[in-house]
């Protein structure tokens, strides 16, 4: 399937993928790439995976007709409403899809990154469902930031661990767990939460999450007769959110897809985390791909006020996708994407997180045919975000 825009046989999109590792990983990435496919393709495994999404998770998460938003903009708008997952957003289906895979592999110890803290809690949270120890490395400016998640994993069981290094944000959390799996190949599983990471990450991610655009497709049929949009829009710091939004419209080319990235305070102001607009190829967490970094190399550090877009990379696919331009790369402002995070509140009823407010922003500078159908992935939701649209709006 997607060929022309998925993996091949060496792990690579294009130009883009594969596992630049150190050599302590090649047992752990080796076994998982030797055995990821058989186990997702086991029956017993999808019968689990299938009956916890639906039963735990909620899903299907609905594909919601947001009308006063439809008015507003001339066309036909659609939420895809993955703030009502279990957890509240769409991290679960892939923390789900990896404690499975982890137990399989007979894994007792997991460790995960995060930078909004959604996909350590949705980690946490699948480590208590299965019995699992849980450690989950967590930039020290994010801790602060998003402090209601980080209570959330510690009564979920788990044990969060600061990354002091850096900038403090999700790109050190990253380097932290996989300093911890180097040092404990044996027994742990590293549950990454984006698309980002050494083949078969990528693409196991994008497999766990493109279970939302199947069940958009579905959706958008008994809603419109078609299951073909003109736009599918998500944002993207890693990008697993958009990945599986576009997933399963890869290969229907009169879909137009968007990422929104973060542009923090500006792309030029060197407070930014607009990759694809700031950066250039080379090796980012075990993968080759689009990166921020300075002519010797070394990252640049991201930024953005939504601790899940401010990472200096995005995934590998997502950069295969923006070089042969079948996707669409912009980006929206810290402002621009907080005051888009408000008008959801104010015309639809819903507080969205920070990192899919970025989504909704770029509808400002879009135009519409009438009868346009557009598919917003509505990847969290807002509660983590509260201080901070708070603080700015002065509540």
């Amino acid at each position: 399937m997607h060929m022309k825009y998925g993996v091949d046989e060496h792990g690579y999109y294009g130009d883009f993928g594969g596992a630049y590792i150190p050599e302590m990983l090649y047992p752990n990435i080796e076994a998982l790439r030797a055995q990821y496919l058989k186990v997702l393709n086991d029956n017993d495994f999808k019968a689990e995976y299938d009956q916890l999404l639906k039963d735990y998770v909620g899903r299907p998460s609905p594909l919601y007709h947001a009308k006063r938003y439809s008015e507003k903009y001339g066309a036909n708008i659609f939420f895809k409403r993955e703030d009502l997952n279990h957890t509240g957003s769409h991290k679960i289906n892939n923390a789900i899809g990896q404690i499975l895979l982890a137990e399989r592999l007979g894994k007792k110890r997991i460790i995960a990154e995060t930078g909004a803290g959604q996909h350590g809690v949705a980690t946490a949270t699948v480590c208590a469902l299965k019995g699992l120890e849980c450690v989950v490395y967590m930039g020290e400016i994010d801790m602060e930031r998003q402090a209601p998640n980080v209570a959330r994993m510690k009564m979920l069981g788990a044990k969060v661990v600061p990354a002091t290094s850096g900038s403090k944000t999700l790109k050190d959390a990253t380097n932290e767990a996989l300093r911890d799996w180097i040092g404990n190949p044996e027994d742990t599983h590293y549950i990454i939460g984006s698309a980002v990471g050494p083949y078969p990450y990528p693409e196991m991610v994008a497999k766990f999450q493109s279970i939302i655009s199947f069940e958009a497709k579905k959706q958008l049929l008994e809603q419109t007769g078609s299951e073909l949009p003109q736009y599918v829009l998500a944002c993207v710091g890693g990008g697993s959110n958009a990945i599986g939004m576009f997933y399963n419209f890869l290969d229907d080319e009169s879909v137009k897809l968007i990422a929104v990235e973060a542009a923090g305070k500006g792309v030029e102001t060197g407070h930014s985390a607009a990759t694809t607009s700031l950066g250039k190829e080379g090796v980012l967490h075990g993968t080759r791909t689009i990166l921020m970094q300075t002519e010797d190399g070394q990252v640049v550090e991201p930024y953005s006020i939504s601790a899940g877009l401010d990472y200096p990379g995005i995934g590998p696919q997502h950069a295969h996708l923006y070089k042969v331009n079948r996707a669409e790369y912009v980006s929206a402002t810290d402002d621009e994407a907080l005051n888009a995070g408000l008008l959801a509140c104010q015309l639809e009823g819903i507080i969205p997180a920070i990192e899919s407010a970025h989504a909704l922003a770029h509808l400002e500078k879009m135009t519409f045919k009438l009868g346009d159908n557009v598919v917003i992935c509505l990847s969290g939701r807002g509660d983590k975000d509260l201080d901070t649209y708070i603080k700015h709006f002065g509540y």
